[in-house]
């Protein structure tokens, strides 16, 4: 068996939200949404079908696009194009049809093997990002139907240096973990607020143990607020006493 040699690619993934949810009426629309929005897209940023590669997913579509392709033209369209194009679909859809999309920007190194599968580790990752929570999540607390995140060598090849159009303050680290460990990526726009808590870094005072309380033949009664008791650890404070009860 043959296999092309793996070369530098500019990876774009964009999914659909809920799109299972759907009945098949819906899902043939909007996958004609879909198409329609990323190559009117692509087209705007010089990218016509010379220069990628397309795989469907169904309710997904993997771009592989050639790096001569400036990142930073591709970023500014992402940025700037995609919502005006989601915007002018939804405005006049109804509500069973609206589109909402997940984007990931990454780059790496991919091989087309002779049976047209993609290898390769970058695209792999990039998959893992498209799927990751942290973007799932923030696409559900937006407005704007739309949510994007870029690799960390997009983001240091890129974002970080402040072209014109690309506003790195806009950007947001975030850390999705994986079965292959944790990958750094960065996400556009607020952090969600839905994901989880932060660890605390440093716990309060113990509150003064209370005077002993009377056991019961049934055991011991408890009353108050447990802070934090997980896995038969605790941290943070234990209030001890009922709302009514004198300390």
């Amino acid at each position: 068996m043959t296999q092309t040699q793996p070369l530098p690619r500019t990876m774009l993934l964009i999914d659909t939200e809920r799109f299972s949810d759907r009945d098949d009426v819906q899902q043939a629309y909007l996958r004609r949404m879909l198409f329609g929005i990323v190559d009117r897209v692509l087209l705007t940023a010089g990218v016509d079908h010379t220069l990628r590669l397309r795989a469907d997913r169904g309710d997904a579509v993997m771009e592989l696009i050639d790096p001569a392709v400036p990142l930073t033209t591709l970023l500014r369209s992402l940025l700037i194009d995609v919502p005006a194009e989601l915007h002018a679909v939804n405005r006049l859809a109804a509500s069973s049809a609206q589109i909402r999309l997940r984007a990931v920007l990454a780059t790496g190194y991919v091989a087309v093997d002779e049976y047209d599968g993609w290898v390769g580790t970058d695209l792999n990752q990039a998959c893992r990002l498209l799927d990751a929570e942290a973007l799932r999540t923030a696409l559900r607390e937006r407005e704007n139907d739309y949510a994007l995140c870029v690799s960390e060598s997009v983001h240091a090849g890129i974002v970080r240096h402040q072209h014109t159009g690309i506003p790195a303050a806009e950007f947001n680290r975030i850390t999705v973990l994986s079965k292959n460990g944790p990958l750094t990526a960065w996400l556009h726009g607020p952090l969600p607020r839905g994901g989880p808590a932060p660890v605390a870094t440093q716990h309060p005072s113990p509150a003064p143990e209370p005077a002993p309380r009377p056991v019961s033949a049934g055991g011991i009664e408890f009353h108050g607020t447990n802070h934090g008791a997980v896995a038969n650890q605790i941290t943070g404070g234990i209030t001890f006493g009922g709302p009514g009860e004198r300390r």
